[in-house]
């Protein structure tokens, strides 16, 4: 299934809709995302820290003094802790958003402490938390509903605080409640705006990678993909942590005949017809469906043995020989067989047999299934 009809946007959160598709993004911007949370809460730490001059001047050197940098102390234990986390520690997702939400809970719990501590400062206390704000929303990374509730609780807190001491005359109160309103709901729509930009530009190269590496007519994986994914040092490394694999290829029976017969939007049919089969009988996720040629097809099946590779080929050569695909305009049924090789060995580079030289074994025992009366599946352990 195509990725963009997966991976709708939210309209009010910009996020992805779909959980596995948002999951999908934040796992592949995961190793960009940890250190700039890292850096982000360093960087805020550092500033918290030294704004305990204003403390001094507003407060003196005194007991009131101490407590609120007691408590700017704790806002940087909390951040700095997230911060290492966040460089030396592989953070899930759920952690990342729990390190980012603590410390701004935190910082914001802190700020309020100093409101209180000191009153008369209201006007620039809410100059400092419009530039929290927005630090909140566009710098540090969270979810959207995350911020949102953290944005909105400290905000009305500090404007519960300002209104229970009772310094402001009624038009400064207002002035300022509606600066603040403003300030959420502008960082608000510019992190929507961000999530959306950015999930669009991941959604893009998803459809770029799928639209490279599938073939357009049934939606398996394409040679491109074979060669460049399945075939590399790497991808056989990969293999090697089963202990064996298995590859059958598939090729349908008296194909030009049908294309002859009936037409090649109707041979198209029979081909997305078997491809649908293939893709259903193989494990999502860890076997590989590969369109090998105009009506050939390969399944490479990581951990699967010798007689695994021939069940799957005798159930798929079965169910397709019983089954019918209705032609392109409907008008009638048509039927035919496929034939199959199956080859399987050792997933050890250094012992077992490489992945092309099994798919060259399966290759020469689908020819002789051809040879041999078609409808039939031929196999083979490699060594």
């Amino acid at each position: 299934m195509p990725f963009y009809s997966l991976a709708q946007i939210d309209p009010l959160t910009g996020e992805f809709a779909s959980p596995s598709s948002e999951t999908a993004f934040l796992h592949h911007h995961q190793p960009q995302t940890q250190p700039l949370l890292g850096f982000t809460l360093a960087f805020c730490a550092l500033f918290y820290v030294a704004f305990a001059v204003t403390d001094m001047a507003a407060l003196g050197f005194g007991a009131e003094f101490l407590e609120l940098f007691g408590a700017r102390m704790v806002v940087a234990l909390t951040a700095g802790t997230c911060t290492w986390l966040a460089y030396r520690r592989p953070l899930t997702v759920n952690a990342m958003r729990l390190a980012a939400s603590l410390s701004e809970a935190v910082a914001l719990g802190c700020f309020l402490l100093i409101c209180v501590y000191r009153p008369v400062e209201f006007h620039w206390h809410a100059m400092s938390l419009g530039i929290m704000l927005i630090v909140v929303y566009l710098y540090i990374p969270n979810s959207f509903v995350n911020t949102l509730l953290l944005a909105f609780t400290f905000t009305t807190a500090f404007l519960a605080i300002v209104l229970s001491q009772g310094r402001l005359n009624f038009t400064d109160a207002v002035t300022m409640g509606t600066l603040l309103f403003f300030t959420n709901a502008f960082g608000a729509v510019a992190a929507r705006r961000f999530n959306r930009v950015s999930r669009e530009e991941y959604r893009a190269q998803v459809e770029l990678r799928h639209a490279a590496e599938r073939d357009h007519l049934t939606g398996c994986h394409n040679r491109r993909y074979l060669h460049d994914k399945l075939m590399t040092p790497l991808a056989q490394q990969a293999l090697c942590q089963h202990a064996r694999v298995a590859v059958v290829l598939c090729d349908i029976d008296n194909f030009k005949h049908i294309n002859d017969s009936h037409g090649h939007a109707d041979g198209d049919e029979v081909i997305r017809s078997f491809a649908r089969l293939l893709a259903a009988m193989t494990r999502e996720g860890l076997d590989s469906v590969i369109r090998y040629g105009g009506e050939e097809f390969l399944a490479v099946l990581p951990g699967a043995s010798l007689d695994e590779g021939i069940a799957l080929a005798e159930r798929l050569r079965s169910r397709f020989a019983a089954s019918a695909t209705l032609s392109a305009y409907g008008q009638e049924h048509i039927r035919t067989t496929a034939s199959f090789g199956v080859a399987a060995g050792a997933a050890d580079m250094e012992d077992g047999p490489a992945l092309r030289d099994l798919i060259a074994a399966a290759d020469k025992l689908m020819y002789e299934a051809k040879r041999g009366g078609r409808d039939c599946v031929r196999a083979m352990q490699v060594l």
